[in-house]
């Protein structure tokens, strides 16, 4: 049996042990905690009250194919995004040459049916769908195939002068798989869903707008400038409000126009019971600029 000396010796040893232990489990934690760093993606604050999200695509030698650590570390960041309440809109955007130039095909085409079922092939591509903040892609240079389907994944697209979109998909033996058949065709009809998708030919901005597919056309050097003017617009109402009015026109795209009206109908009551649709009206009716607090 030890002397008691010795257990009070060995018993601060431990402790002093255990405190290391304590101290490197917290450190890592909090490390853990803190902000990604992201090898593909750039992001940052911009606007003059630093309320819009800007992502930024930065795989310049591969044009930004989507390969999949570039979807999930752009997926991370919209969800990082989205949970900060300093932010009420976000920007996607890429270089002047390429806003995506599709998937990364040399990592795609050894994959299987099975190990795409597995996989789950394309699901973080669904997760920034469900981002609740509005997302604008300012698309400038090729946005083709993913990248495209990227594009139609946000709220609004704005595109450079020179921009490209298509869904080339068919020329290498398979077909849009991330919403480019479906999205194309809900945004611009079936005769032309059917002809960009089965000739695989690339379209321009300025017929991209004429189609619908894209909201406003600007120079290439103003886009991603006023993507953020258009995004500081959106943040500057009650955030509340923005995400039930962004879910109200998704489901006119999901549901037939006797259900959509009366969904909208439901939210339009809705808003009724918020903080923020008293402090707007009220505002309105007192001509002065209205104070939201998200509630």
């Amino acid at each position: 049996m030890l002397p008691v000396s010795k257990i009070v010796v060995n018993c601060s040893k431990l402790c002093f042990t255990n405190k290391l232990y304590a101290q490197a489990f917290l450190s890592s934690r909090y490390s853990s905690c803190a902000a990604p760093s992201f090898e593909f993606i750039l992001t940052e604050k911009k606007g003059e009250k630093g309320n819009v999200g800007l992502i930024t695509l930065n795989r310049p030698k591969a044009l930004n194919a989507l390969c999949d650590k570039l979807v999930s570390e752009l997926s991370q960041a919209v969800d990082h995004f989205d949970n900060d309440d300093s932010v009420g809109a976000l920007v996607i955007t890429g270089s002047e040459k390429a806003f995506a130039a599709g998937a990364d095909i040399k990592e795609m085409q050894c994959q299987t049916f099975s190990s795409n079922v597995k996989k789950g092939l394309l699901k973080d591509f669904e997760k920034i769908r469900e981002c609740k903040k509005p997302i604008i892609a300012a698309v400038n240079g090729f946005a083709l195939g993913g990248g495209n389907e990227l594009a139609m994944l946000c709220d609004i697209i704005y595109a450079g002068d020179k921009a490209k979109f298509g869904q080339p998909e068919i020329n290498i033996g398979t077909i849009p798989g991330a919403g480019g058949t479906q999205r194309i065709a809900r945004s611009c009809g079936k005769s032309k869903a059917m002809e960009i998708c089965l000739t695989g030919s690339p379209i321009n901005a300025q017929e991209a707008e004429s189609m619908g597919l894209v909201s406003k056309v600007f120079p290439a050097d103003k886009l991603v400038e006023e993507a953020i003017k258009t995004a500081e617009k959106i943040s500057s109402h009650s955030p509340l409000i923005v995400a039930l009015c962004k879910e109200s026109v998704n489901t006119a795209f999901e549901t037939t126009l006797t259900e959509g009206l009366r969904y909208e109908k439901k939210i339009f009551y809705a808003t009724f019971a918020t903080e923020d649709q008293k402090e707007g009206m009220g505002a309105f009716v007192e001509k002065r600029k209205p104070s939201f607090k998200n509630n």
